[in-house]
């Protein structure tokens, strides 16, 4: 039935697109209303069914949204800084309790205190000038944090101009696809959406299948929280981001690239919107590009709200106005993705180092960081370090030198961190010097390196309380279509909160059990994931959870 969806949905093309359209319709009120949705049914050819089942997944169209002025940012860096009951608090005295939703992860970890309000994002001391943000919706309070290249500026470079940037893009269009695609395979440029699955590979798979239309999608919907570094990439460099995009569909023969952008970053949708403008006044992108004969086209579209958009098919099922759930593989994306045609969805860091690989070459990314890590990382850091902000590391840099060195220690006592979003491991601070930042250190060590987001988990903060937490956030998100993550993580939160309220103690068989068929019985990285960081909380603090556990 989906795949029947898939080409009813896909029947009008981009500039038609469903999802769009949910979202246009939602802006006035928070949520289409049922009239609305029928008549979009029907122009569409799909059930009712269908599209509110759509609508009513999303965090910003369900009905639940109806009436929300302003947004609390709910994402764990937040959590563990405790900043937020002051920011409701101060929030209540100025909107009703209905008024007022959240947000997960606004990606503001680097002063949290984030909220969201009428299509801006603020945090920091910006709650206590409440008033005249709400006076003046463009008031002034700067989003600045520090960028630093820990050696060679790569991901961090500044930008010159539009012309001298696109330079390289200039050549590759001269170039066999084939030649192109090969500078990527030598790069060894692995996914940094988490994975770390060869982009040179994706790409190969796409360009062989045969179909006239294909599509590159850039996802930017990925919110780990305590991750801010697609969204400085897409504020900041915008443009390296879009010329991932126009190589990845020469090399493959796609022509339209999507934008798929987190409704929690409005600031990234206008600078990417004026990217593109410049790309298209310059002849860089659209219609037959500087005379070669390949067309590429952009399009954005704006997330509405659903963590589960992160992985790969999830987001394909969103775009096309289904419900976000992710797909059995195979088939795999780079053979029947989006609309049943060959897609190649790539993160938006992915995307952002192939101006250096094509600019410098492959061999040149290769030949920086280890032999199967190759390249520099951008890397999270939150505020409990005396140096938050984004730091670019060359893959292999040890995890004592991004802590100590780069991020200047810790303003207050922390027992672990986080590392890699809500999946990725909790790594205790006295397992980091036996770490290195690249994929084969974090596997090997029993963690995963995922967007190198960095949370840190406080001394104060119970183990049990951030057990419960990860498994809220997990169930919450969950896109319910398979039984043992949409059970699974509701089973996990409840015994977690039964055993906080003191009524309940978890039986560890049972709970190990139940990480077993979350693990191994999920169909994605969500459900499959969520174990990771709880079996590394009950490894090295057991002696904490005692009392929660016979």
């Amino acid at each position: 039935m989906s795949e029947n969806l898939s080409e009813l949905l896909g029947r009008k093309g981009l500039d038609s697109n469903f999802f769009d359209a949910l979202g246009n319709l939602a802006r006035p009120s928070g949520t289409p209303d049922a009239d609305e949705l029928a008549l979009l049914a029907d122009d569409f050819l799909v059930g009712k069914a269908n599209a509110f089942g759509t609508a009513s997944f999303y965090d910003f169209l369900k009905p639940d949204n109806k009436g929300k002025q302003v947004y609390v940012c709910n994402g764990t860096a937040c959590e563990c800084a405790g900043t937020q009951p002051e920011v409701i608090e101060q929030l209540g005295r100025a909107f009703r309790p209905e008024e007022i939703g959240h947000m997960t992860c606004l990606g503001r970890c680097h002063e949290n205190a984030a909220f969201h309000f009428k299509g801006r994002n603020y945090s920091g001391q910006a709650i206590r000038d409440l008033k005249d943000i709400i006076k003046d919706v463009h008031s002034n309070h700067p989003d600045t944090y520090h960028v630093e290249a820990s050696q060679q500026a790569i991901l961090t470079r500044d930008f010159s101009t539009v012309e001298a940037f696109y330079d390289p893009w200039r050549t590759v269009l001269t170039m066999d696809p084939t030649a192109v695609l090969e500078e990527v395979k030598t790069s060894n440029l692995r996914g940094r959406g988490g994975a770390g699955f060869p982009m040179g590979l994706k790409l190969e798979f796409c360009k062989k299948a045969e179909s006239a239309v294909k599509f590159i999608i850039c996802n930017a919907d990925e919110g780990d929280p305590g991750a801010y570094s697609d969204r400085y990439l897409l504020e900041h460099q915008p443009h390296a981001v879009l010329f991932g995009m126009l190589v990845s569909g020469y090399i493959t023969g796609a022509h339209h690239g999507i934008l798929y952008i987190r409704a929690e970053y409005p600031e990234a949708v206008e600078v990417i919107q004026k990217a593109i403008e410049a790309l298209n006044q310059k002849g860089l992108a659209g219609k037959n590009i500087l005379g070669s004969g390949f067309d590429f086209e952009f399009k954005i579209i704006q997330a509405q709200g659903s963590y589960i958009c992160g992985e790969e098919t999830a987001l394909i099922n969103s775009i096309e106005g289904q419900r976000p759930e992710i797909r059995v593989r195979p088939p795999y994306p780079a053979q029947r993705g989006l609309f049943n045609k060959p897609t190649v969805v790539n993160n938006v860091e992915t995307l952002a180092a192939l101006h250096f690989i094509i600019r410098e070459g492959g061999a040149a990314w290769k030949g920086i960081g280890t032999e199967r890590s190759s390249g520099t990382k951008l890397v999270c850091l939150d505020s409990f370090f005396n140096r938050p902000g984004l730091y670019e590391v060359v893959m292999g840099t040890p995890m004592s030198t991004i802590v100590e060195d780069l991020g200047g220690g810790f303003k207050a006592p922390v027992k672990a961190l986080q590392i890699g979003g809500p999946l990725g491991g909790v790594v205790p601070v006295d397992k980091l010097s036996e770490l290195t930042l690249d994929f084969e250190s974090f596997a090997a060590g029993g963690f995963l390196l995922g967007h190198a987001s960095v949370v840190s988990i406080p001394e104060d903060y119970p183990m049990i309380r951030y057990i419960q937490h990860l498994f809220d956030f997990a169930a919450y998100e969950s896109c319910g279509k398979c039984f043992p993550c949409r059970l699974g993580t509701k089973r996990g939160h409840e015994m977690a909160t039964q055993a906080i309220e003191g009524s309940y103690t978890i039986d560890r068989t049972l709970f190990s059990d139940l990480l077993t068929t979350l693990k191994e019985g999920s169909l994605c990285a969500h459900g499959g994931g969520i174990p990771l960081p709880i079996q590394n909380i009950l490894q090295y603090f057991d002696s904490e959870l005692k009392a929660y556990f016979n």
